[in-house]
């Protein structure tokens, strides 16, 4: 009996039939040999890892066992090798791209905080990240999120930190500020403690002699020159020092070592305005004159204070 299909169509449709099986046996074998591989690229990651003190192994088993169900999955599908190859490509690119980018602000989290909040768990998960190049990009993204929750939780702990130190830093300068506010206060207030208070105005002071002579008639002359002081200061000074000397240039207070027309105590104070001093009213009214303006301001207030306690 004749075949139905000439021998030539039997010859190609067993050709085609050979190709396929030979393509189907080599899809076979590239699904086969990407399984060894990734089983294998854990263990040497988990071996990686554990070497750096990191207890990595079960989260590691979970992912490969969750990588072979993915590749299991693919082959399912009947997905060719060239389109499997083409997607694993994107998706490791894109996974160490984000470790890369998540590695760069973790280790700048960690330089902020340190010395300030613990970054032991941050570091741990930095350093299971580092090895993404060994690591599958299933794993690559796990470790990622892990990294960049630590990284907050750090980041968080270290703006608590800062916080804290700023507001005491400011609390310390407000201290200090206050502190050095109080001492000035109290040093002025020692320093008007130091200057007698003037007593109250007289309501009625002397008047100045209408024709002074000698030590008197040099002290006004003085006292306008030198201080722009009139007739009303003249007629307290006058009264002032008749009460301390009588105008005399030799008066001496045997009690007190008062000395000269001024009563400078002690009477050598006078040598700062001139050699003198011993025998010339007018370096002692010199002298005496400074006395005043340096201490009172003027003879009235020198006056005033002395009427009120007996000295000046």
């Amino acid at each position: 009996m004749q075949n139905s299909f000439p021998w030539s169509a039997r010859k190609s449709a067993s050709v085609t039939e050979t190709r396929k099986t030979r393509k189907n046996r080599r899809s076979t074998r590239l699904r086969r040999t990407r399984r060894g591989t990734v089983l294998a690229g854990a263990i040497i990651a988990v071996g990686a890892l554990v070497g750096n003190g990191l207890v990595l192994q079960p989260a590691l088993a979970a992912q490969s066992e969750s990588i072979a169900a993915t590749a299991a999955l693919a082959a399912s599908t009947g997905s060719h090798a060239e389109q499997l190859d083409s997607y694993d490509g994107v998706l490791r690119a894109h996974a160490e791209k984000s470790a890369t980018a998540t590695l760069t602000i973790a280790k700048s989290a960690m330089t902020a905080a340190k010395g300030k909040s613990d970054a032991t768990a941050l570091t741990a998960s930095v350093a299971s990240l580092a090895y993404f190049p060994k690591l599958y990009p299933e794993q690559i993204f796990e470790l990622v999120d892990n990294t960049k929750a630590e990284t907050a939780t750090l980041t968080a702990a270290t703006a608590v930190v800062d916080r804290t130190a700023a507001q005491k830093s400011a609390a310390e300068a407000a201290a200090k500020a206050a502190a050095e506010a109080a001492a000035a206060q109290a040093a002025a207030a020692k320093a008007a403690e130091a200057v007698p208070a003037a007593p109250a105005a007289s309501t009625s002071r002397p008047s100045a002699p209408t024709n002074p002579s000698g030590a008197q008639a040099i002290a006004r002359d003085l006292m306008a020159s030198k201080y722009g002081w009139g007739a009303d200061q003249f007629g307290c000074l006058v009264p002032l020092w008749d009460r301390e000397s009588g105008w005399d240039v030799n008066a001496y207070n045997s009690s007190s070592g008062a000395t000269g027309i001024p009563q400078a105590l002690p009477g050598s104070k006078m040598a700062t305005a001139g050699s003198d001093w011993q025998t010339s009213a007018a370096t002692q009214i010199t002298w005496g004159l400074g006395y005043i303006a340096d201490r009172y301001g003027t003879p009235c207030a020198a006056w005033d204070h002395s009427e009120s306690v007996g000295w000046y």
